[in-house]
């Protein structure tokens, strides 16, 4: 007894001496240029983004405007692209020669001068096929590919992913307002008291934020199967229908190597047992001042594309997934409703009076169970069936 009793005071002291530790950072002002993208030497545009980086207590990015950006050929051609204002660069096809090596050429506003290594252009095999599977009670996707001619060996995938999702609630009815917001009356959205279908059907969209790597360089052939992407548990993404465009790009072995000291530095720190930062040096310098590091590995490769979809009764064994959102019964009266009903939104009516109308009760719920455009867009995307 006694020994357990020691042990917890112990416990508890040491937990209560615990303190947030925050080092002794120092700040320098260092604006590197990053520059993010890569030349496509194949069907599509060019586009790269250019910031600069910030310290670590700074939080956002710094675009780079006002820029001249170019890819230009060891043969003395070059290609424009056009400045959105925003740092982005983007021109919508190049043609390329598979014998010309290309670089990315850019001048900022302060007449600097910066330049990528000349590349020989890369070509990427296509994507075999997606699959998926069942694994932790949530959905891991895969990509297959394979380069017949063994020369590919590194890869790197982006993704899209869109999905279609629902409301929990129709609503038939909606709330009158006056100029200083206070409801003044529950009235029917439609004459004929049907519910809005507009408010009930979205989509969204979001693009992948880690580096997704593989290599194929340990095996006798070129042959790629590999997860890019896991769908969490009881996730929305699957509850009605769930598209992933993959995108695969073929990538030099310099450039596998510095994206993945980017991902070890960007996603894989944060304890004492991870990989520490380590300097990312890329195939970017700085033409004006040699010394000045410049972050970024741009190149030329193609970009291969294949797009599936994933139906929430295709998944085995089914999928679970429950909206949190609680229905509540209101009173149709001003004062009951400014109390407890001005946050929400009415849904359909629970209760009429005689003759069927007026409304004496009615549910009610967070506009977000009712609205799906609180979440999302309620424009159906062209490629969706």
């Amino acid at each position: 007894m006694k020994k357990s009793f020691y042990f917890i005071v112990s416990l508890v002291i040491a937990i209560g001496c615990k303190q947030v530790y925050e080092p002794n950072v120092e700040t320098k002002n260092i604006r590197l240029l990053v520059a993010e993208g890569f030349i496509n030497s194949g069907q599509g545009p060019t586009i790269i983004h250019l910031s600069r980086s910030v310290n670590l207590q700074d939080t956002g990015t710094t675009s780079e405007v006002g820029a001249t950006v170019k890819v230009e050929g060891d043969d003395g051609s070059a290609f424009l692209l056009t400045d959105d204002q925003n740092g982005r660069y983007s021109i919508p096809q190049l043609s390329l020669g598979n014998n010309v090596k290309y670089r990315l050429h850019i001048k900022t506003a302060d007449a600097k001068e910066y330049a990528s290594d000349y590349s020989a252009v890369k070509f990427t095999p296509q994507v075999d096929s997606i699959t998926w599977q069942k694994e932790d009670d949530g959905l891991r996707i895969y990509v297959h590919a394979h380069d017949a001619q063994n020369k590919t060996k590194y890869y790197q995938w982006k993704y899209e992913e869109t999905w279609e999702f629902h409301a929990t609630y129709y609503s038939s009815l909606k709330y009158i307002r006056d100029g200083t917001n206070r409801i003044t009356a529950l009235v029917w959205r439609y004459q004929d008291h049907s519910v809005d279908t507009t408010i009930y059907k979205c989509w969204n969209t979001m693009n992948s934020t880690s580096i997704i790597l593989g290599s194929s360089e340990k095996l006798s052939s070129d042959v790629i199967y590999l997860p890019v992407q896991f769908i969490e548990p009881g996730s929305e993404k699957l509850s009605v229908l769930y598209s992933l465009y993959l995108k695969q790009y073929a990538v030099s072995q310099d450039a596998y190597l510095f994206m993945g000291r980017m991902k070890k530095n960007t996603e894989q720190v944060g304890s004492l047992f991870d990989a520490q930062p380590s300097q990312l040096s890329g195939n970017i310098h700085c033409l004006t001042d040699p010394k000045e590091p410049v972050i970024g590995f741009v190149e030329i490769t193609q970009e291969q594309v294949k797009r599936v979809f994933i139906y929430n009764g295709q998944v085995p064994g089914g999928w679970s997934y429950a909206s949190a959102c609680i229905q509540f019964v209101l009173d149709n009266d001003l004062d009951s409703i400014a109390k407890h009903g001005a946050e929400l939104y009415p849904t359909v009516p629970f209760q009429l009076g005689a003759g069927g109308d007026p409304v004496t009760f009615y549910a009610a719920n967070s506009p977000t169970c009712i609205d799906c455009t609180t979440r999302g867009v309620n424009k159906k995307p062209s490629f969706w069936p």
